[in-house]
């Protein structure tokens, strides 16, 4: 495992949500950071079939468009129910026609195929989400980490908090999905903590803990 010894990175991300929150978990340690959005960066095609692939691809255009080390995130809803969808296509289902993304349309779509396969009991409804950060290197070494929460989808969607599918996930053990958290409750950590609730916090305790000194 390679660590990091720059405080200065590249957040490789279009995603207002995501970059908030990685953000958020990287404040603490005294990055400097820009989106991958700010610097004017082109989207790269996300063609992998992986979390992992995907989140490779975003994490080494960055660094190769930046000459500094990028950290991203690929991550989604997967449904058991639906046989592992939206999955890596979760943003995908939120697509219009005209471009943009409607995730309260995403969600309507996940209902519409759990009732459509009979899932209606909370025990039919397991999911879980999955977030795969990658930091990359402009000489094109990457690492991968993996962060998973396991719960249920809600039906109708709670909360206006967090950003994309929160509302309908709740987290196994809660009685509130991640649409009604605050930023803290949802994905709040710091060295020393033993668990992280989130995916993206679970997969960025890793990340502290194989890549910096902290």
């Amino acid at each position: 495992m390679r660590k990091l010894d720059t405080k200065t990175i590249v957040v490789a991300s279009h995603n207002a949500g995501k970059i908030r929150e990685i953000a958020d978990l990287i404040g603490p340690f005294g990055f400097s950071a820009k989106s991958a959005a700010e610097l004017n960066f082109a989207e790269p095609d996300e063609t992998g079939t992986t979390f992992e692939e995907n989140a490779t691809i975003k994490a080494l255009a960055s660094a190769e468009a930046s000459g500094l080390p990028s950290l991203s995130d690929d991550s989604g809803l997967v449904i058991d129910a639906l046989g592992g969808d939206p999955g890596v296509y979760t943003a995908n289902w939120a697509e219009t026609a005209d471009g943009t993304r409607d995730f309260a349309m995403a969600m309507q779509k996940v209902e519409t195929a759990l009732e459509k396969v009979g899932a209606v009991k909370p025990e039919q409804r397991t999911a879980r989400f999955v977030s795969v950060l990658c930091l990359a290197w402009p000489d094109g070494h990457t690492e991968l980490f993996r962060g998973e929460v396991e719960g249920t989808v809600a039906w109708p969607p709670r909360g206006t908090a967090g950003f994309g599918y929160d509302p309908v996930f709740q987290p196994e053990g809660y009685e509130t999905t991640f649409g009604e958290m605050s930023a803290e409750e949802k994905h709040g950590w710091k060295p020393g903590d033993a668990q992280a609730l989130s995916h993206r916090a679970r997969a960025f305790k890793i990340f502290v803990e194989t890549c910096l000194d902290a």
